[in-house]
């Protein structure tokens, strides 16, 4: 345990422990000073992504699938439900939601009674990041034509001093830009000094912020796609602030969105949807689509069209699309070495569509905290990928920690005569007696993808997984071919060379927050050092 902990703090910032120092040393408590002026908008604020609804009546919420009562003081603060829920619960999403004018007498109650039933810094809606992410939707509110009651006009101005004494250091990564992002929107919402402080505050630590957090080839640091969506929001949301205060935003800020959602778009199935890389699942942030329209509202350029091959060299992961086929590749780092709590052990896995359906995938995320289910799905076996000796290729643990963790690379990638090929390697199994590494090399052209896999080094047992989407169904043809079924026909077909045993597994995926659905796993046992696995699929 003491190994597990030392390689897993031996990779924080100085930053980031005397974060941790601070938050142990008493802090100014809230500043309850009459709130500024609000600021004359200067122009129009664009309609945003619009959220779907979570408050399906006045007093009772839809949050990560889960449907709870907050009725009373004591419901915003209860132990017994998760604290991602209760989180949600202080987010004030619904205000910006589809459908939300309809829902006004609701809200104008509810945001009473947080101010009401929420004394300043007690509970977990003062926690910095709710406070962020509820001072956004406040002024997004406002600003979409909207008033706020008096009360949450003076508590928008103690969460925001609150805030300010109390940014995320110890975390950095998307919770610090959600802190950078909220001090701005208050600073454009209130007029006079202290709001023009706040909005400095904030649009320092942005510009400092993006810098480190979006890579050369247009991806979030953190390298999980659904945080990546998130993150280009955040960017066209503070884009769409400047604009309506009357203020320039920076000219790089556009360019950084157009290669944001170019790599999204890479990155992003034919049905529109995020491929499952890290923690990711549908429902929490919006779709390429949804990106795409707010940036055009925003005249912002759309990238350019995507091509047969994208190599996505900064943040490790690559696509094809081919006719029906679409392949995403990853071979990526668990993320930043100080800021890996997102991360899977999921070191050269893919996915796979065909004719605009998922048939290969990863198993997705339902759940945070602790627990053995959140480790598993953070585990290799939930992933497309190769497990060597009942290992993970990234020591990930406790929910949000990784302790030694796979360096993967990319050896080459290229296009001959109509195939897309593309080889990578990880270095995560060296830890293990038999020093192993995984090489795995994808060849995809019309009809059919290849695998081979590498496995250097000895150890008692390898196996490559491939997790079917709940749609699709395997049923042997011999003892190392299979039939890939939906509703009962078949489709394609998935086949081993240099297996030892192949099995039918039933497993599970997680497409959304606080869902599970059952599918199957085909997991193929190496015979030896390499397996060779080959799809094939009538083409239209």
């Amino acid at each position: 345990m003491l190994q597990l902990y030392f390689n897993t703090v031996r990779h924080l910032r100085p930053a980031q422990i005397l974060g941790r120092v601070r938050r142990l040393l008493p802090r100014p408590g809230p500043d309850l000073r009459a709130a500024p002026a609000p600021r004359v908008p200067a122009g129009a604020f664009v309609a945003p992504v619009t959220a779907v609804p979570s408050l399906v009546a006045a007093n009772r919420f839809r949050l990560l699938n889960v449907e709870r009562i907050c009725a009373t003081a004591a419901d915003w603060q209860t132990a017994e439900v998760p604290l991602l829920w209760l989180y949600n619960l202080h987010y004030f999403d619904d205000l910006n939601a589809a459908g939300s004018g309809q829902r006004l007498d609701w809200h104008l109650t509810l945001l009473e009674r947080w101010v009401a039933e929420n004394p300043p810094g007690q509970g977990v809606g003062w926690e910095p990041y709710p406070v962020s992410r509820r001072i956004v939707n406040w002024v997004k509110w406002s600003l979409s034509g909207n008033k706020l009651p008096p009360s949450c006009h003076e508590s928008l101005a103690v969460q925001a001093r609150w805030l300010a004494n109390r940014l995320e250091f110890h975390l950095l990564g998307n919770h610090l830009f959600a802190n950078a992002k909220a001090l701005m929107f208050a600073g454009a919402y209130f007029d006079g000094p202290e709001a023009q402080q706040w909005l400095k505050q904030g649009m320092a630590l942005v510009t400092r912020e993006i810098d480190e957090q979006i890579l050369a080839d247009g991806a979030h640091f953190e390298l999980s796609t659904m945080y990546h969506c998130a993150a280009l929001e955040d960017l066209l949301d503070l884009y769409n602030l400047l604009l309506a205060a009357g203020l320039e935003p920076p000219r790089r800020w556009a360019h950084e969105a157009r290669r944001m959602s170019a790599w999204l778009r890479a990155m992003s199935h034919p049905d529109g949807e995020i491929a499952f890389f890290n923690d990711a699942a549908f429902g929490i942030a919006p779709t390429f689509a949804e990106l795409e329209g707010y940036a055009a509202r925003l005249d912002i350029p759309a990238p350019e069209p995507a091509t047969m091959l994208t190599v996505l060299d900064a943040s490790g992961y690559g696509s094809v699309r081919l006719e029906e086929a679409y392949l995403a590749c990853d071979f990526a780092a668990v993320g930043p070495d100080y800021l890996p709590g997102h991360a899977h052990a999921d070191a050269l896995s893919f996915e796979l569509s065909l004719g605009g359906a998922r048939v290969l995938v990863n198993s997705g995320t339902s759940q945070y905290g602790l627990g053995e289910e959140r480790d598993r799905q953070r585990g290799t076996r939930a992933h497309n990928t190769v497990v060597v000796d009942d290992a993970d290729s990234s020591e990930t643990w406790a929910g949000f920690r990784v302790a030694r963790r796979a360096r993967a690379r990319l050896l080459q990638a290229s296009i001959s005569r109509g195939e897309a090929e593309i080889e990578a390697e990880h270095d995560g199994y060296t830890r293990l007696a038999g020093r192993n590494r995984h090489r795995r090399r994808w060849s995809i052209a019309t009809g059919s993808l290849r695998l081979e896999d590498h496995v250097s080094g000895e150890f008692r047992s390898a196996e490559a997984r491939f997790h079917l989407h709940p749609d699709v169904s395997a049923s042997a043809l011999a003892p190392a071919e299979f039939a890939l079924k939906r509703e009962g026909v078949q489709f394609a077909t998935i086949s081993f060379e240099g297996a030892r045993a192949v099995a039918v597994e039933a497993t599970s995926w997680h497409p959304r927050f606080g869902e599970t659905r059952a599918n199957q796993c085909l997991a193929a046992q190496l015979g030896a050092a390499v397996l060779k696995t080959r799809v094939t699929w009538t083409t239209q």
